[in-house]
């Protein structure tokens, strides 16, 4: 298994794969019942005033379905949705030009809104509190500004780093809603619906089996799923049940507690290179051969989650539950260096 596996499944952009099992609705759509509780209420909300949606601010890790509510969203309204990211918009002209092609009632969606420019940021504010664009032509003495009405519309805002939208940013959206990693059970569930959609047989334990292997993420149950899904036709007479899952899923290198190769890397070089840490991102970074930001982003949360790295201000410290997932001995506590406790 390559060792960015989860990098390229669980932060690249959508594939066909991903995009035909997305639900449709909200009746349709499996976990984060409090999130999908509190947006249908917007939603009716909205149709009872027969007013426009508020603005809406999603927020959590990679792969949860920010972008598949935000269609569902637009879908409950019955708008058009438009589709932008932070990144994408690199001066006020590119926000200018989507916006004044609104209608009234769409949806413009901004994925990884807080990778916004802080120059753009302030064109923002005004469209969404008042509908309007203050935008200043030429420079200098011949400088300029022309006021711009606008449609009233909806913003949907997606981030994975709410901690990085600015203040006056995230005041205007004012509910934060913020997705958290799935349960075994409802990634079962999930992966039964996607097999009934790619005309898979499986059973519960083969569900399952994929389910407790996801990381808690819908993007990365559906990915292994379509692994699954190659490995049973060629190997199982298309049919996935425990044993062809656990089989396919060996192939590939992720265990039991959904940890691929780098994930253990990860945790043998806290351990036998840095003596159980703490040790900086950088110099781990560096003993593993990856990019910090990957590290970071991709593969830590899980470790972090599961109770096998604990991130302190002196760097990554292992815990013994990555002592014993690594099989090595448990270290000593040192006079000296009062340590974390393990447990």
């Amino acid at each position: 298994m390559p060792e960015n596996y989860y990098q390229q499944n669980a932060t690249a952009p959508q594939t066909t794969f991903d995009v035909s099992l997305r639900p449709p609705a909200f009746s349709e759509f499996i976990g984060q019942e409090k999130v999908k509780e509190r947006l249908i209420l917007m939603v009716d909300a909205a149709k009872l005033r027969g007013d426009v949606l508020t603005h809406v601010l999603l927020s959590g890790p990679p792969g949860l379905g920010k972008t598949t509510l935000a269609n569902i969203v637009s879908q409950a309204v019955g708008s058009t949705l438009h589709t932008t990211s932070g990144p994408q918009i690199e001066k006020a002209g590119d926000l200018a030009g989507i916006l004044t092609n609104l209608q009234k009632g769409d949806i413009l969606f901004i994925d990884e809104i807080h990778r916004l420019h802080p120059a753009i940021e302030e064109y923002l504010y005004p469209a969404m509190e008042d509908f309007r664009l203050d935008i200043i032509i030429d420079s200098g003495p011949s400088a300029r500004s022309i006021q711009l009405n606008l449609p009233r519309f909806t913003l949907v805002g997606a981030t994975t780093r709410s901690g990085m939208l600015t203040a006056p940013l995230r005041s205007r959206f004012g509910i934060l809603n913020r997705l958290d990693y799935y349960t075994k059970e409802e990634l079962t569930e999930i992966i039964k619906r996607s097999a009934g959609l790619l005309d898979v047989e499986i059973d519960q334990a083969g569900a399952l089996e994929i389910a407790s292997r996801s990381r808690g993420t819908p993007r990365v149950a559906n990915a292994l799923l379509r692994w699954v899904r190659d490995y049973a036709q060629v190997k199982a007479n298309a049919v996935i049940n425990g044993p062809v899952a656990d089989a396919a899923l060996a192939m590939i290198e992720i265990d039991n507690d959904g940890l691929d190769e780098m994930d253990k890397r990860i945790l043998e070089a806290i351990i036998y290179k840095f003596n159980g840490g703490p040790v900086g991102l950088n110099s781990l970074a560096v003993a593993v051969g990856e990019d910090a930001s990957t590290l970071e982003e991709v593969h830590e949360p899980f470790l972090v989650m599961q109770g096998f790295l604990q991130r302190t201000p002196r760097g990554r410290v292992a815990m013994g539950s990555a002592y014993q997932k690594i099989g090595a001995p448990l270290p000593k506590p040192s006079a000296n260096d009062p340590q974390i406790s393990l447990f």
